[in-house]
């Protein structure tokens, strides 16, 4: 039986937190599914393509990862017709617990063949966010201190967009 997850969020824009989730997910995984969530809600820096084309890039070295995205849907259900018996989800803090619980109630409540698999990140990336390392983005010095957060093809996403100069 293949083991097939989907680890998903909007990813606006991917960062070292979400490659720890990828690397993670396709080490314990045969499929891993990393899906981009349009989230309406958002101010998104990247469009969705933008997205999917960076997460392709720094999921490249793992065969068994393949990106894709959705919209207008739930995840587990999204999940569920994907063929995926599993959601990965990261932690980061008490937070984090405490809403992914939540959720993974509901979506056992939703579709109980999909269970949840929670990860907690390292502690040098506890802190880690893509609306953190959007808020970086701007003051003198920024492209040095975001750097340090994202992978290298979201650096140069990142220069791209907000001049590399």
């Amino acid at each position: 039986m293949t083991r097939k997850a989907v680890y998903a969020g909007s990813f606006d824009p991917p960062t070292n937190g979400h490659m720890f989730m990828i690397r993670e997910g396709a080490r314990l995984f045969d499929e891993l599914v990393v899906a981009v969530g349009d989230n309406p809600d958002k101010r998104a820096t990247f469009t969705v393509e933008e997205r999917v084309e960076l997460l392709e890039k720094i999921s490249s070295p793992f065969a068994n990862v393949t990106v894709e995205s959705f919209a207008s849907r739930y995840l587990v259900r999204y999940a569920a017709e994907s063929g995926a018996g599993y959601i990965l989800r990261g932690l980061r803090n008490e937070t984090d617990f405490q809403f992914e619980n939540m959720m993974r109630q509901v979506n056992a409540d939703l579709e109980p063949d999909v269970s949840s698999v929670f990860l907690i990140t390292p502690r040098r990336l506890a802190e880690t966010s893509s609306s953190f390392v959007k808020g970086l983005v701007g003051p003198e010095g920024w492209r040095q201190v975001v750097n340090d957060f994202v992978p290298a093809p979201v650096y140069a996403a990142l220069l791209a967009k907000f001049g590399a100069s």
